[in-house]
């Protein structure tokens, strides 16, 4: 079963599933095996793990909503079956859902749409829910919520590139890491690797936060500009780009590397990789390295740095190849 063979009942089934597996985890009763039977769907195919993070993501939402005072409890002398109890907990569902949705969505709680998207082998164009287009590289998964006071992206790993449907009463924000870009209409880039962010843009403007728990909107991109942040910046870093700026390779289906040092190029790398590289020190990491790949084979990525550096290949205790320097030969006397 591959993600581009997937029929729309197939995905229908993964979202049951998902559900499911969100209300029995959440439940006192879930056993150990229960537990182990999970792991092991989840573990099954990338689209599971993905559907029930999304699937927590709305029950952790849910959990914000105002809750109703309990109903008299009503004794029954034999304890209800498994399907009795799911029956009248979907009655109860049924008839408060609607009101809850209702409130939540007024009180700007809780979206009345919800997308979630993901790109394994190749880059995905997708339609949000407002029109807006999005360009998913690969191995990036995003979710869109459409609230009443905002239109939410949440990047949840990977790249993508935005073209915003503008709309001035209802900005669009996009969560990145600890990070948020604000916009209204436009055209950029965010790309996020572990901790890291970079967004560029291309058209408009947009506003870019480090950490989204400060104050304030943060600091204003014009139009090849950049920002750059991690985790524990209070302010994201802004730079000038130029003509021959490669940061939107990817969307041909490139990866260039301009001389950049080791320990600027392998995050770009990374990200692409089943098992990330790793550099035996620092001094490893002022490596230069430069070239085009092609972000489909850049899992032989490795095996080519002896041919092309003085490099050699080891690997560590959890399998991940690490680059370690070749020695340097002794002055001949």
């Amino acid at each position: 079963m591959t993600q581009n063979t997937l029929s729309e009942a197939e995905y229908d089934a993964i979202t049951d599933a998902a559900a499911h597996w969100c209300m029995r985890l959440h439940a006192v009763d879930c056993t150990a095996e229960e537990r182990q039977a999970f792991e092991q769907w989840r573990d099954a195919h990338p689209l599971h793990a993905f559907e029930y993070e999304a699937m927590l993501e709305i029950w952790e939402v849910a959990e914000h909503l105002p809750r109703p005072e309990p109903a008299p409890v009503v004794p029954i002398r034999q304890p209800a079956s498994s399907w009795r109890r799911y029956a009248v907990a979907a009655s109860v569902c049924a008839l408060a859902l609607p009101l809850a949705a209702w409130a939540g969505w007024n009180l700007g709680w809780l979206p009345n749409s919800y997308q979630h998207f993901a790109a394994t082998d190749n880059v995905r164009h997708v339609t949000l829910g407002d029109g807006s287009q999005v360009e998913l590289n690969l191995n990036t998964e995003l979710t869109y919520s459409n609230y009443k006071d905002e239109r939410r992206v949440t990047l949840k790993k990977g790249e993508a590139f935005f073209e915003v449907s503008h709309d001035l009463g209802h900005p669009f924000i996009v969560r990145a890491a600890e990070g948020r870009i604000r916009v209204t209409g436009t055209r950029f880039n965010v790309w996020m690797y572990e901790d890291q962010v970079k967004v560029n843009l291309i058209e408009g403007s947009v506003l870019v936060t480090s950490n989204a728990r400060l104050s304030g909107d943060g600091l204003r991109l014009g139009p090849s500009m950049q920002a750059r942040y991690k985790h524990g910046d209070d302010m994201p870093q802004i730079s000038q780009t130029y003509a021959n700026d490669n940061s939107l390779a990817w969307r041909s289906g490139r990866l260039v590397l301009d001389n950049l040092s080791l320990n600027e190029a392998l995050p770009q790398i990374n990200r692409y990789l089943d098992k990330p590289l790793m550099l035996a020190d620092n001094s490893t990491g002022s490596i230069r390295v430069g070239g085009i790949y092609n972000i489909k084979e850049l899992n032989s990525f490795a095996s080519t740095l002896p041919k092309v550096l003085p490099v050699f290949l080891t690997r560590n205790k959890d399998g991940n190849p690490v680059i370690n320097p070749m020695p340097q030969q002794p002055p001949k006397n």
